[in-house]
């Protein structure tokens, strides 16, 4: 990759206080060799300007629509709120730049579909951020999976715990409690672990669910001001894989003293166990394995399943840096990125009969 033209990133959603870019996306280009953070565009100038200046950064926008024409970009990465994600895809596909968008990809199946017709007709390479699809300990259990490390795989469940959607939360996030902004318990942490778990282990058959919320209200730490929760904050998925397996899922919202990630994946030749010390699209995972009437073992993850260079940083820069490289090869080599935003829209779909399953009460089947 040394010897190729750099591909250049001009990023959408960028500040120097706080947010998702900041914490994943910037370092994440910064420690890759084969791309150039190469504009910043925000709401208003002075924070585009900042945020340029404190990154390092050419190019800097106060109007998106501006950034997604210039020639000096190849690549759109949009890390915003969920409801102005379509607007800005759309126009970087008419642009014709190649896309990486955050997850979830639209509000609604609706949204993605959209999105994903006009990615397709534009001939431009995107992926969404599903990031635990770039995650090395995701990977190896997918292989073990289908090379039979398990067996037949009887049992799943996991267990994912996130600090949001609690009794409080910070001004910024506010936007997080009400349901129909479609960033949710259930889209983001429930959206990226059941995205794991299908992609290591195959999609539902049916599920039946209880997407809840307890409503009331959250306090907003800064100013004591109270936001309504319509949001859930507790997510309870059962269902069966096209597999035959069987899955328990249970997503929590707000602060936990017990494990904030437990995986497990029971056959009838052998157990793995995947833990983490956050939600699974950035924690660090830990992989245990045993077969037989063999004792849980730590089990090793090749070299092989890193893209990234040693030096880059782990949690929320390490997923994003591999799903990067994934889009760059895309790119370089004319194929598709995975997870596109086809892959989007059916995990969309999932999440959607999962919550029509808790709002009728009746099992859905695919």
């Amino acid at each position: 990759m040394s010897g190729e033209k750099k591909l250049r990133v001009g990023l959408i959603g960028a500040t120097v206080t706080r947010g998702w870019a900041m914490a994943s996306h910037i370092p994440a280009l910064k420690g890759l060799p084969g791309f150039e953070l190469a504009a910043i565009a925000t709401s208003r100038r002075e924070t585009a300007d900042a945020a340029a200046k404190a990154y390092g950064v050419p190019l800097a926008f106060a109007n998106y629509h501006e950034m997604v024409r210039h020639p000096d970009i190849d690549i759109v990465a949009v890390s915003v709120k969920v409801p102005l994600h379509h607007d800005m895809v759309v126009a970087a596909l008419e642009a014709k730049k190649h896309v990486y968008c955050e997850w979830p990809l639209g509000r609604d199946s609706v949204e993605a579909e959209r999105m994903a017709g006009l990615a397709r007709r534009s001939g431009v390479q995107c992926i969404v951020g599903l990031q635990s699809r770039g995650a090395p300990v995701v990977n190896r259990v997918k292989d073990l999976v289908a090379e039979g490390y398990v067996g037949r795989v009887l049992g799943v469940t996991m267990v994912t715990t996130s600090p949001t959607w609690g009794d409080t939360t910070d001004a910024a996030n506010a936007y997080l409690y009400n349901r129909a902004n479609g960033a949710t318990l259930l889209s983001i942490p429930g959206g990226h672990s059941l995205d794991a778990l299908c992609y290591s282990l195959g999609e539902f058959r049916e599920v039946s669910a209880s997407v809840i919320s307890h409503g009331g209200e959250a306090k907003i730490a800064e100013t004591d001001k109270r936001v309504l929760r319509t949001a859930p904050d507790q997510v309870v998925v059962n269902g069966v894989l096209q597999s035959g397996a069987v899955v328990s899922f249970h997503a929590r919202g707000g602060m936990s003293r017990g494990t904030p990630l437990l995986w497990e994946i029971h056959g009838d030749k052998g157990d793995l166990v995947i833990t983490g010390n956050a939600t699974i699209q950035y924690a660090e995972l830990k992989l245990q394995g045993a077969q037989g009437g063999e004792a849980l073992a730590d089990l090793p993850i090749p070299a092989s399943y890193r893209k990234v260079p040693s030096d880059l940083p782990t949690m929320r820069p390490y997923n994003v840096a591999q799903m990067y490289v994934e889009l760059g090869e895309a790119i370089r080599n004319g194929r598709p990125a995975r997870p596109g935003f086809y892959d989007a829209v059916v995990r969309h779909q999932m999440l959607e009969a999962i919550q029509k399953a808790s709002d009728t009460g009746t099992r859905q089947r695919n």
